[in-house]
């Protein structure tokens, strides 16, 4: 977990003011969801972008 804090802490830096705070705030959602239990309703993009490529199949 250290290297994952430590290596957040640098991409933190060395990104956009923008991105930065993006990423900050995806974080700060995720770890809320953890804390509720809730992670498992949300839909992961991979998931989500098999379905769009199905209807967007002939």
């Amino acid at each position: 977990m250290d290297a994952l804090v430590q290596k957040l802490d640098i991409k933190l830096r060395q990104w956009q003011p923008d991105i930065a705070e993006q990423v900050r705030q995806s974080v700060l959602e995720i770890i809320e969801l953890a804390d509720q239990d809730a992670l498992d309703i949300l839909r992961s993009r991979v998931v989500e972008q098999q379905v769009l490529d199905l209807i967007d199949e002939p």
